[in-house]
């Protein structure tokens, strides 16, 4: 009942209370599990998991599974939650959930042969797989792509399915017309996946509240620090971090996979670190500007030991959360000598992008192409205050200005952050690693310029938004 309720740590005491007197109940080791994952008790939720299987559990591939799950997601571990999988599949072959993790592994490292080979081994097992259906056809590359996969995937829109299934196959067919250059099409299918993907949301949370992000915005600006404090000694043990933030789409992963490429820099991906460091200033932010000099140096040096711990090789480590840009106030805060890098792009074709992009329903904003226009609009507000308050300590990397002159602009970049430059960064195959974002594939290529003035294509969609943000587009 507690569980049920998300009152997590009483439910975690009660678990542990019946498992100090009855060890042998593999369901409650497994459920223990989980709500230690929830806590982020990482290596107890694996410990936890691992006596649910020495006990006998039933259904022990599902267990396997959420063991991967913490290796991959939370670990960073990649080669532990594939062996995860391997081992799932290896007590149900025609396990489905473990099927599509490893596809989407195999994914997020570059194997696009491996993974089309398991989405099409899910497809033979389950026709009616809609998800796997979907992901199948983003991986294929879309302006060579079949007609016949263009014409399964509007035959799968037509069959009964949830709204969060049309959404997947919409979005994953637009980008099969996008690339066939068929726009006003592309537009249609793309416009119908952001509507299933609204009505898949929860209730409550798909609706874009444009005054209580002006309030937001509003709050942020007021509540930041006069000054970083003094008092916050950055002690430099551990990884360094580097902050990339800005909006979806805006070159961001390609800014962070360049960095990979320099030795003993190691991309982060999206971390949460940040935002879970905010909810110990409370209330946050209008707290952060009298906040005690040890309460940030203790939040600090949480966020270097989980550094430490994720990437104990490293000498420095990007976070790329993208909506970090909210929280730059807090980094100033906690790291006085921090470098940010903020990514940006041609605010039509950004905004455009991520209204292409299958994001996460909560993200109200990304449905509609006006409201996509008013985030966008206060993020720059919010960015121009940041620029006035930390500007010697932010760097803005412009992702049509870096597909002309690639060279020329990572040498600043790197520059910037105090790092040797070497051409060779530049190339694709320096780009190791798993790459957990909608661009794992783009920046595994050679740097293209085909994405930029992509706004162009869609000129009659876009009219609305170009006359809204007439003010913010360039000249």
């Amino acid at each position: 009942m507690l569980q049920r309720l998300e009152r997590v740590p009483e439910a975690t005491e009660a678990y542990e209370r019946i498992l100090a007197r009855w060890p042998n109940l593999p369901d409650c080791w497994f459920n223990l599990g989980v709500l230690q994952r929830k806590q982020r008790q990482l290596q107890e939720a694996l410990a936890s998991y691992q006596k649910a299987l020495d006990y006998g559990i039933c259904r022990p591939e599902e267990v396997h599974l959420n063991r991967a799950v913490v290796y991959s997601d939370y670990l960073r571990q990649d080669a532990a939650a594939e062996r995860e999988l391997k081992q799932a599949l290896a007590l149900n072959p025609v396990y489905v959930p473990a099927l599509l993790n490893l596809a989407n592994l195999n994914e997020d490292l570059g194997r696009r042969t491996e993974a089309s080979a398991l989405y099409e081994r899910i497809l033979a097992l389950d026709p009616r797989c809609l998800e796997a259906l979907a992901r199948y056809a983003n991986l294929q590359p879309a302006a060579q792509s079949e007609e016949r996969l263009i014409v399964q995937l509007e035959s799968a829109l037509h069959s009964p399915a949830s709204a969060a299934e049309h959404a997947s196959l919409g979005f994953a067919l637009g980008r099969l017309l996008d690339g066939k250059g068929k726009y006003p099409a592309a537009f249609e299918a793309y416009s119908a996946a952001n509507r299933a993907n609204r009505a898949s949301a929860a209730p409550g949370t798909a609706t874009y509240d444009r005054k209580r992000q002006e309030e937001l915005i509003d709050l942020l600006i007021r509540s930041s620090p006069a000054e970083a404090p003094n008092e916050v000694v950055d002690a430099g043990e551990g990884p360094q971090p580097i902050f990339i933030c800005g909006l979806f789409r805006s070159g961001s992963t390609l800014a962070e996979q360049l960095l990979a490429g320099h030795p003993g820099l190691f991309a982060g991906g999206e971390l949460d670190l940040l935002p879970r460091l905010a909810s110990a200033i409370t209330p946050f932010p209008q707290s952060l500007p009298s906040a005690p000099p040890d309460l940030l140096a203790s939040l600090a040096a949480r966020y270097r030991d989980e550094l430490r711990r994720l990437f104990p090789n490293a000498t420095h480590v990007t976070d790329k959360r993208l909506d970090n840009f909210l929280l730059l106030g807090l980094i100033k805060s906690l790291f006085p000598k921090a470098r940010i890098v903020h990514t940006t792009r041609d605010p039509l074709d950004n905004c455009l992008s991520i209204y292409f992009l299958h994001l996460d329903p909560r993200m109200s904003y990304a449905h509609e192409l006006l409201d996509i226009g008013h985030y966008f609009r206060e993020y720059r507000r919010l960015m121009l205050h940041w620029q006035r308050r930390f500007g010697a300590d932010l760097f803005e990397l412009n992702y049509d200005s870096f597909v002309r002159e690639p060279a020329a602009q990572a040498a600043r970049l790197f520059e910037f952050l105090g790092l040797p430059w070497h051409d060779r960064y530049l190339s694709a195959d320096t780009r190791g690693g798993a790459v957990k974002t909608a661009s794992v594939w783009q920046v595994r290529e050679s740097i293209y310029t085909r994405s930029s003035g992509r706004a162009a294509n869609y000129r009659a969609q876009l009219s609305g938004l170009r006359e809204y943000l007439s003010d913010l587009l360039p000249k």
